[in-house]
């Protein structure tokens, strides 16, 4: 098979083994699947927020901590599985997470109560994590530099289809059972997913590259980044944005279908079409940006662009501009979410080009920050609610205005040429 396209030159100090430099276009795809496992676990079930609630008998809000214990266990799980797969290798770590979150989403399935739902999907998040942590952490094992940056914004292309298709198959599954065929179709997805990282995605981390130290030395590396004013800049940075993502992806079937009165498949659409807007940005920033225009420069217009999304929400949302109609907010959702095309890849590169010998920490940190952040918005956008959308807008207002405020302060991209890896312990 044909190798990568990443030449020896820009791979990190050791080279990763020769089979994982193979099957370039195929590893790509699996980690694709691997970092839209978060996008399915959670939009699929979108559509449905609403069913729940009502086949559930409970309020919207305690419903939507479905989705927050579906955030946290994903975040929380990858402070153990990132430093794991330093120590362990990749491929075991994420073939158990892999078995445990199809099992984890089989008894979702057959809930019979909003709180063995909460509880399960916690446990869910918690599996999961491992797909996303080791495939950033893959990633950091075979590219470098630039090339790293631009493998960010491909897999943005095959993990950005999952927000695209998810919705709309959860809307087709309404049309022919109920909510719980929803988690019986992630059930199935996540088996061959399963089977697919088995069969063909072999381990990237040699041996000699694996940390031998224990839960002590993964605490001291990880206080070490920590430590790192411009990595944790760039995690805040990123968790922020991430933050403002959600609280749209939490509030917007009940703004789009409850306040404005949209169907569940109208909403899927919505959903869809913002979804290829983040998708084509983020293509724009891997084939045409990278290389001619610096990552900070980038990420610094997309933070300014949310931010401005998120203002003009919030004006027409509180009845600056009268009654608005459901076509200029979704307008300004989609400028919204297609700006994280731009901030949310070049967040993720510049923080892991700072850390070549602890990319599953890193990922870690990186992975924990976004989803406790986006955890933490997700009930605030219902705190008021299901009655308005200011709640959202000012979610990600707050969300969008911090991003800005953390990369300025403390990455100050206007002091450094280039990143410096860490030396850690």
């Amino acid at each position: 098979m044909p190798k990568t396209s990443a030449p020896d030159h820009i791979r990190t100090g050791h080279p990763a083994p020769a089979v994982a430099r193979t099957a370039g276009i195929l590893v790509t795809l699996v980690l694709g699947g691997l970092t839209a496992l978060p996008a399915l676990s959670m939009d699929m079930y979108l559509p449905a927020l609403p069913e729940v609630t009502d086949a559930l008998h409970s309020p919207a809000a305690t419903v939507q901590l479905s989705l927050t214990a579906c955030l946290i266990g994903m975040a929380l799980g990858q402070l153990v599985i990132g430093p794991m797969s330093d120590k362990w290798g990749r491929r075991r770590p994420l073939l158990i997470g892999m078995v445990v979150y199809v099992a984890a989403t089989a008894v979702c399935a057959f809930a019979p109560s909003v709180g063995l739902l909460i509880t399960f999907r916690l446990l869910q998040g918690l599996a999961g994590s491992a797909g996303v942590v080791i495939a950033r952490a893959v990633v950091r094992d075979l590219y470098d530099g630039m090339e790293m940056a631009r493998f960010f914004s491909t897999l943005m292309l095959i993990s950005g289809a999952a927000p695209i298709v998810a919705p709309l198959i959860g809307g087709q599954i309404l049309q022919i059972t109920d909510w719980r065929g929803v988690f019986v179709v992630l059930t199935v997805v996540g088996a061959l997913l399963t089977l697919v990282v088995w069969k063909w995605l072999h381990e990237t981390l040699p041996p000699e590259r694996r940390h031998t130290g224990g839960i002590g030395h993964a605490l001291r590396t990880m206080r070490s980044l920590l430590a790192d004013r411009v990595f944790t800049g760039y995690l805040l940075a990123g968790g922020f944005a991430f933050g403002a993502l959600f609280a749209y992806v939490s509030a917007s079937p009940f703004v789009i279908q409850d306040i404005y009165g949209a169907s569940p498949q109208t909403f899927s659409l919505l959903f869809g079409i913002n979804s290829v807007g983040l998708v084509a940005v983020g293509q724009i920033n891997g084939k045409l940006l990278v290389g001619r225009v610096s990552l900070d420069k980038a990420l610094g217009f997309g933070l300014t662009v949310i931010a401005l999304a998120a203002t003009a929400l919030l004006l027409m949302t509180s009845g600056v501009f009268g009654h608005v109609g459901l076509f200029p907010v979704a307008a300004a959702l989609f400028v919204l979410m297609s700006a994280m095309g731009l901030a949310m890849p070049n967040t993720n590169a510049q923080a892991l080009m700072r850390t070549p010998h602890a990319a599953g920490s890193a990922s870690a940190l990186l992975g924990t920050s976004t989803f406790l952040l986006g955890g933490v918005a997700s009930p605030l956008v219902g705190i008021a609610g299901d009655a308005t959308a200011v709640p959202m807008a000012v979610v990600q207002l707050v969300c969008a205005v911090s991003a800005a405020i953390c990369f300025l302060a403390l990455c100050r991209p206007w002091q450094r040429m280039a990143p410096a890896a860490l030396q850690l312990p």
